[in-house]
């Protein structure tokens, strides 16, 4: 390990031969770690040879990922240590350091000085190290304290978000850490905590999508810490993916004072861009730069793209074409097993680069900002996101609102040139018309020409905030877009297929929650696939295209299992649609044929849920979701017939008996999809999953490998659940996989996962597993020392191809206007029931003689669909009569729902006046009995009663919205 070391005391002075020009280092190797509080550690001549040697990012209880449930990770005191050398150039200039973030708050010094700290446990921050450092040798040292309890000591408070729910405590330094050195005029970075800077802002304006042309704005904040005044002259070179300039504009020659700190800006219409996209991560390397005669003194390279958006009538565009949103409210944390958050940017890109593959446009990250590695991981894979800054679930005052306004101030400057950024959000729950302006004010402050919508969860009645949605219902605006923001919040474990095939999990099987039988939280995967084609139809039923009023989509609550609160059988949350070690579960599938358009499917897909193996004599339910109008099913080439359709995409086909071979669904569309029934388990088949720009030897890159089971043809075999045995030699270190560390576990329907670590020294890599009853494999791999001083990108996915010009979507109906209402009882506020406000209603005083409401349309017309949301719509049914004129069109009991339910008349009336009247008292009973732990029925809530009378209410008829559609022929 001296070794070691010394390559890195090398590797500094390399980096230090050119100081006069700004350089920006990586700052991760050759530290040193003890968990542990140390009164002496501070001090420069302090031993710490003893200390564990650790390459960041690396969380000192990051071993304890999805091993221990979240309670009970281990919240304590760690410091960091690490010695570097600098040269006399490099202490004639500046020197700051930036660390992407610590958990929950680091004290810093330099050579024995106190240097600063920071607390949020969230954001970037930075120090400027110009005052502590000498040529030579310099010691840096960081104390960590995580403690769930930790307070703000500046306001004395509690952080919100540091929550014992939702925010893994994974502490230390779990996130990268840089150097920057600079010449005494130069641009400043974007830490405003501790430096107060802004750095720079890349963004364009003017945008002309179809002939690819906007124009570029640069604009840096500028710093003369000289002596001397400096003249200089701002530029700024656009390069494309290929390094090649496309454009370069200069501004006017420019003279600071000593001390003077000043923003300039510059901008310059483009050509021939290339516009970054869902699916498509298209990115420029915008360089900005101080010209002093005739050499460049401080060089900046940003890292960004381009794109246009648009938030209004309820839809969000992107490049000019309506997007609706489908993806994931993912846990900010994005964990792995044996190690937290503290992996390698490729590996982010795999976990980031799937959700794009499942069909996702979104990625809300959840409570608390990414860190910077997701954020940029995100501008590659072409996946849009939403980013929050801190919150818990609920509005605050005085201190707790000050860390919230900060860290949204903190996040924006630091994160505003990212492209993927589509949404800021304020809060994971509504918050107050006063603190939305607040938060406006901000983001108009520091990045007011970003095309960023700002908002916050909820948000129904608020016309300031720019977006909004409540957490899994259907909402529907004219106005600002609304979509939901963590959806279906079912749980399921990836190794349990169904009923009929090992390990024969019974559907719902598993322990109670709060009491109560808990089958929405142990699904097996039959069931959980078709769970999100059931939620996902309630939004695709209101989508863009289908009426005035519009839903902009939802986020489904997970994308990963994540070591955060749970409800089933295990210790980590198993919501998402792949385990923690990113293997899918079938739910994954079932995303991609319905998310594959941007507001309607644009491919023709098909997928059979399951497998096709089983024992003799088994029936059982067969599911396919698929895109096409109807599908047909075929076992070894004879047709078992057509599938019953539901929820649009799901085809459902009871009672098929078991029979080796091959089960075909081929639909309409000409989509088809087979499963084959697979031979005797023969041999283990190892795979390694890997940084494409080559495995590096720096003591924190990792390698994903995964071990299956296969028949002799290289099939996997989907039952087996053998016991593996691993060894590993060489240049890497064992971390594992889920819920252990040890080096034998089980395969899980035939596949599992580990992670490895990469030593410091470069070499081979030797994996061999072996079990009982199959052939053995083995893999050899190879590490190489990293190139630290010329930086490596990893590249875009461009997969998608740039943004369609057609439309994405059809109108297929349109809202007619309603002039006015009159009611039996509370006329005057009728008008509530078509307001556009989700947090309104109008309501009858409870006798069935004034159960009624009459609407006069804007003109006389047919209705073919009538779209309401009643008060307490996923408890309560209404029994009605639905009048045009006095022609009666509809009669029944409407159904409990999401949100949004919709009558179609019996009788095609031509009117201007639609009568809603009640025929009875309606009854409470919830039809979604999975997500009754949001919240007990509370007075003042829409969605939520008590029953009354044994579950009969009184005679009450409450509308918060209706909608009357024509359709468009």
């Amino acid at each position: 390990m001296k070794k070691c070391f010394l390559f890195y005391i090398l590797l500094m002075l390399i980096v230090s031969v050119n100081a006069t020009e700004r350089q920006k280092i990586n700052f991760n190797g050759g530290w040193r770690l003890a968990v542990g509080d140390f009164a002496e550690a501070a001090k420069p001549d302090y031993d710490n040879s003893l200390w564990q040697q650790v390459t960041l990012p690396y969380a000192f209880n990051g071993d304890e990922a999805f091993r221990k449930d979240i309670v009970d990770l281990t919240d304590t005191v760690c410091w960091y240590r690490k010695h570097f050398t600098l040269t006399e150039a490099d202490t004639k200039g500046k020197v700051f350091a930036e660390f992407e973030g610590a958990r929950q708050g680091a004290d810093v010094w330099v050579n024995g000085q106190k240097v600063g700290f920071s607390d949020n446990g969230v954001m970037a921050f930075g120090f400027d190290l110009t005052p502590y450092i000498k040529e030579g040798q310099n010691v840096i040292a960081v104390r960590c304290d995580n403690s769930w309890t930790y307070r703000d000591r500046t306001l004395n408070s509690r952080y919100q978000w540091n929550d014992k729910n939702f925010n893994a405590n994974y502490g230390g330094l779990p996130k990268n850490v840089w150097l920057h050195i600079t010449g005494k005029l130069y641009q400043t970075l974007p830490l405003y905590s501790n430096l107060g800077t802004t750095g720079t802002y890349i963004y364009a304006t003017d945008f002309d999508i179809p002939n690819h042309q906007a124009t570029i704005h640069a604009e840096s904040q500028i710093r003369n810490e000289d002596a001397k005044p400096r003249s200089f002259t701002f530029f700024a070179k656009v390069l494309d993916m290929d390094g090649k300039e496309v454009a370069h504009f200069n501004g006017e020659r420019i003279t600071m004072q000593p001390g003077e700190t000043r923003s300039v800006r510059i901008q310059q219409s483009v050509n021939n861009l290339h516009f970054w996209s869902w699916g498509y991560g298209y990115l420029y390397m915008v360089e900005t730069g101080l010209l002093v005669d005739g050499k460049t003194v401080d060089l900046v390279a940003t890292r960004t793209g381009f794109r246009k958006t648009r938030f209004a009538e309820g839809k969000i565009w992107l490049n000019d074409r309506v997007m609706m949103v489908h993806g994931y409210a993912q846990r900010t944390s994005n964990e792995w097993p044996g190690v937290g958050i503290s992996v390698p940017a490729w590996l982010s890109d795999y976990s980031n680069g799937m959700m794009v593959e499942s069909g996702a446009n979104m990625v809300r990250w959840m409570h608390v900002t990414p860190w910077k590695q997701d954020i940029e991981s995100c501008d590659r894979v072409g996946l849009p996101q939403a980013m929050p800054a801190g919150d818990a679930e609920k509005d605050v005052d005085g201190a707790r609102w000050q860390q919230r306004t900060a860290l949204m101030r903190d996040a924006i400057i630091y994160n505003r040139n990212n492209p993927s950024i589509l949404f800021y959000e304020c809060g994971n729950e509504s918050i107050s018309r006063e603190h939305m302006l607040e938060m406006k004010a901000i983001r108009n402050q520091y990045d007011p020409y970003g095309g960023r919508a700002i908002g916050s969860r909820e948000m129904l009645d608020i016309d300031e905030a720019e977006y909004g949605g409540e957490m899994l219902y259907i909402n529907k605006s004219k106005k600002h877009p609304m979509w939901a923001m963590e959806y279906c919040r079912d749980e399921g474990l990836r190794k349990y297929w169904d009923e009929q095939s090992y390990p024969f999990h019974k559907e719902g099987d598993g322990p109670l929650y709060r009491g109560k039988p808990a089958n929405e939280y142990n699904h097996n995967m039959d069931e959980f696939a078709v769970e999100m084609v059931r939620r996902w139809y309630d939004y695709w039923r209101e989508r863009p295209g289908t009426g005035t009023r519009v839903s902009s989509g939802g986020v489904k609550i997970v994308f990963s299992d994540t070591n955060t609160h749970h409800r089933g059988e295990k210790h980590y949350r198993t919501s998402g649609v792949v385990d923690a070690m990113r293997i899918p579960k079938d739910a994954f599938f079932a995303h991609q044929v319905m998310w594959n358009g941007w507001v309607e499917p644009e491919e023709a897909k098909t997928y059979i849920v399951g497998h096709w193996n089983y024992p003799a004599h088994t029936v059982k339910s067969v599911y396919v979701v698929s895109t096409a109008d109807s599908v047909e099913l075929f076992l070894n080439g004879k047709s078992l017939g057509k599938g019953k359709q539901s929820y649009r995409y799901l085809f459902s086909f009871d009672n098929v008996g078991f029979e080796p071979g091959t089960l075909e669904a081929v639909g309409s569309d000409g989509s088809r999809y087979k499963l084959e029934t697979v031979g005797e388990p023969y041999q283990l088949k190892l795979t390694a999953i890997e940084n494409p720009l080559g495995i590096k030897a720096d003591g924190a890159d990792m390698v994903l490998v995964q071990v299956e089971v296969t028949d002799k043809q290289g099939r996997r075999c989907p039952l087996d659940g053998r016991k593996v045995h691993i060894s590993l030699w060489g240049e890497a270190q064992w971390i594992g996989g889920i819920e252990t560390d040890a080096m034998s576990l089980p395969v899980e329907c035939g596949v599992n996962r580990v992670l490895l670590r990469t030593t410091t020294n470069a070499g081979e890599i030797n994996l061999a597993v072996y079990a009982d009853g199959v052939k053995p494999a083995y893999v050899s791999l190879n590490s190489k020392k990293p190139d630290f001083v010329k930086s490596e990108k990893l590249s875009s996915q461009l997969d998608r191809g740039e943004t369609p010009i057609t439309p994405s979507y059809k109108e297929h109906a349109r809202g007619i206007d309603i002039v006015s209402a009159k009611a039996g009882y509370d006329s005057e506020h009728a008008v509530r029931s078509y307001d556009d406000n989700e947090l309104s209603e109008w309501k009858n005083d409870g006798r069935l003689s004034t159960a009624w409401i009459t609407y006069k349309l804007a003109k006389k017309t047919v209705v073919d669909d009538i779209c309401l949301k009643l008060t307490g719509w996923r408890l309560r049914s209404y029994p009605m009569e639905v009048y045009a004129g006095k022609q009666l069109i509809w009669s029944g009991e409407t159904e409990r729902s999401l949100g949004y339910i919709h009558l179609t008349p019996t009788k095609r009336v031509k009117t201007n006046e639609i009568t809603i009247r009640l025929k009875g008292a309606g009854k409470d009973k919830d039809a979604f009995g999975g997500i009754t732990e949001l919240a007990q029925p509370v007075a003042g809530e829409l969605d939520l009663f008590k029953a009354r009378n044994g579950g009969e209410t009184k005679s009450e008829l409450r509308i918060v919205e209706i909608e009357f559609i024509e359709h468009i022929k």
